[in-house]
């Protein structure tokens, strides 16, 4: 099947990782779906000359409404969906209230299960079908102040890991993305969600949000080893293109070690090095 006639549906095009990937996909000859929750994004993409529809991953009603707009524009098919829309929740865990973390779970987790649920019947039909989940270096380690994020994505695998099994031999292939620092909005986009629900001036983790502040509001890297967004693009192109994917792909020198050392580390050793790691991106 030629690439103009694969459908592929990517989420959260706004900036980063999804804006690239809608571009470089569409110039290889894929039929790209861009999506993003504010419509001032999706007249942004459309500009740029993609296919874009407005999708809140959020919104149950946004996303039939999304679903039914897909189809009609790819005839009642759909090669591959991209779940790339998230963000991530910082603070530690004792900070957290319950709404931090059901806003968390309803962008990461809850909203990427609900979308795919849409498409998977019409995969499955079809007789083919590529599912890829973008998740990351946290969603198999974990680091200090990043719980919420963490569990969403720690779930996240976890649901994939068994929507893998219970599609088995149907030819509709899942394959989890895990990037680890990659050049993007991601750090702007926390920090609106840090002074939404984090009261930093009542914690005892006070001094510790202050230097992390600074690192949300930096401009360009502020960790070793951060790739840009066609480090994801050339992964993603594996899944779409390879007749058996691979059920993961890391991305980033970090990612590779991290899954190295928690196969041979012990658990102390390995806490002591993702906690120091933690420190040193906050430095």
């Amino acid at each position: 099947m030629p690439n103009k006639n694969k459908h592929i549906l990517i989420t959260g095009c706004s900036s980063g990782i999804g804006l690239h990937l809608a571009q470089a996909l569409q110039n290889q000859g894929y039929e790209v779906i861009a999506s993003a929750r504010n419509q001032k994004d999706v007249d942004a993409l459309a500009l740029q000359g993609l296919t874009s529809i407005q999708l809140d991953v959020s919104d149950s009603t946004s996303i039939q409404r999304a679903a039914d707009v897909v189809l009609r524009k790819t005839g009642g098919k759909l090669y591959a969906l991209i779940n790339n829309a998230g963000f991530g929740q910082p603070g530690a865990v004792e900070d957290l209230s319950r709404e931090a973390m059901r806003n968390q779970f309803e962008t990461n987790l809850f909203g990427v299960v609900e979308l795919t649920n849409k498409f998977i019947p019409i995969m499955i039909n079809q007789g083919y079908g590529r599912i890829i989940q973008i998740s990351s270096v946290l969603g198999f380690v974990a680091m200090p102040f990043r719980g919420a994020y963490i569990a969403s994505k720690f779930a996240m695998e976890g649901i994939t890991d068994t929507l893998r099994l219970e599609l088995a031999g149907t030819k509709v292939f899942v394959s989890l993305i895990e990037p680890g620092p990659i050049t993007s909005r991601f750090r702007q986009n926390s920090l609106l969600m840090f002074n939404k629900y984090i009261d930093k001036k009542n914690s005892r983790f006070y001094a510790q949000y202050q230097r992390a502040e600074k690192k949300f509001t930096k401009d360009g890297p502020v960790v070793p080893f951060t790739l840009g967004p066609e480090a994801v693009l050339t992964k993603v192109i594996k899944v779409l293109e390879n007749k058996h994917p691979k059920s993961r792909y890391f991305v980033t020198f970090p990612t590779y070690l991290f899954a190295a050392l928690k196969k041979v580390l012990p658990t102390s050793i390995l806490d002591f090095l993702l906690a120091r790691s933690s420190q040193v991106e906050s430095d």
